[in-house]
């Protein structure tokens, strides 16, 4: 049994890690934790989040007042904004804890993107050097001898899950630079109230072109460029990626299918659609990555899928805990 903390639990993606954890047959979680600015400081968890009440009986409590020291401590999970996980991430490693990081903090090899991307100077060049870029379906033996896994963003996920077979397969044509657009759900927003993400205010819009935090994440990690247009639509939960490519070969579609099979016939986490094509609907609230695409004159448009608090955030992050300890990889998640 691995004793687990949780920091950041009051959020929406840590709201969902604390219910997949307290399920967890395998893990037991001593101490939830909010900032030491937090209303939530003293509230249960179930008064927070209504919905899991009788579910989880836990108590909000500061940071301001761990001492790791009186702690018998195996794993902690850092549900926080990147400003917070950046000092949190050596503290907990210098204390012996395998850590999983929710946030960019420790995403991305190249520490000028934190400066040019997150606006703040990364101090800790060793550990980016060290951390194990947690996306599930393809870093399965690095992250079974981690200390530090970097949990991808949603958006990174969902993009890179779709587009990673075919530049594995050398398949696309370099002279067309894969276009992404994808559209979230209000929630990748946080918690915190603002104009920007009230339903009151939200339309179907893009932002950001050109310049998301995603953009450097997805493109270090899949090796191509891309151009990448995020949209915030006016629904609480999901992501949805079209994304247009052009392909060297003439390629059929059952070739295509066999390439996503050859791939992710083994990963339970990944449905390849055959017949339809993914939607909002089919993930919300589910841990999966769904993906279907269509062929014509050597482009393919591929649709992807994903519960951002979920599959982009919080069951990857348990996903890769549970390949870390050598559980079964669906342990709490299905």
């Amino acid at each position: 049994m691995l004793n687990v903390l949780i920091v950041g639990a009051s959020g929406y993606a840590g709201a969902e890690l604390v219910n997949y954890m307290n399920r967890h047959e395998f893990a037991k979680i001593k101490k939830i934790f909010v900032s030491q600015n937090s209303l939530d400081i003293g509230k249960m968890f179930s008064e927070v989040h209504q919905q899991f009440t009788d579910i989880v009986n836990l108590k909000f409590e500061s940071m301001s007042n761990f001492n790791i020291s009186d702690q018998e401590i195996d794993v902690v999970f850092l549900a926080t904004d990147h400003n917070v996980s950046h000092d949190l991430v050596p503290f907990f490693l210098s204390s012996n804890c395998v850590v999983f990081d929710l946030s960019a903090s420790y995403r991305i090899k190249e520490s000028k993107v934190y400066l040019d991307h997150y606006g703040f100077v990364h101090q800790y060049k060793q550990l980016l050097k060290k951390s194990i870029y947690g996306l599930a379906e393809w870093q399965e033996k690095k992250i079974r001898q981690a200390q530090l896994v970097a949990v991808p963003g949603c958006y990174a996920t969902c993009v890179q899950l779709a587009l990673k077979p075919l530049v594995e397969e050398n398949i696309l044509c370099k002279d067309h630079i894969p276009i992404i657009n994808a559209v979230s759900g209000v929630s990748g927003a946080g918690r915190k109230v603002n104009m920007t993400n009230s339903f009151c205010e939200v339309s179907l819009q893009p932002y950001n072109i050109f310049t998301h935090r995603h953009t450097p994440e997805i493109v270090e990690n899949l090796g191509i460029p891309i151009i990448f247009i995020p949209h915030l639509g006016s629904f609480s939960r999901g992501i949805i990626a079209t994304i247009t490519c052009k392909l060297k070969l003439n390629i059929k579609i059952l070739d295509m299918y066999n390439i996503f099979n050859k791939f992710y016939k083994n990963k339970p986490l990944i449905r390849i659609y055959n017949k339809f094509l993914p939607s909002i609907k089919t993930v919300v609230k589910l841990p999966y990555c769904d993906i279907g695409f269509k062929i014509q004159d050597n482009y393919i448009v591929i649709v992807a899928a994903e519960d951002n608090l979920l599959k982009g955030a919080a069951a990857q992050a348990v996903q890769c805990f549970n390949m870390r300890f050598g559980f079964s990889e669906t342990e709490s998640i299905i």
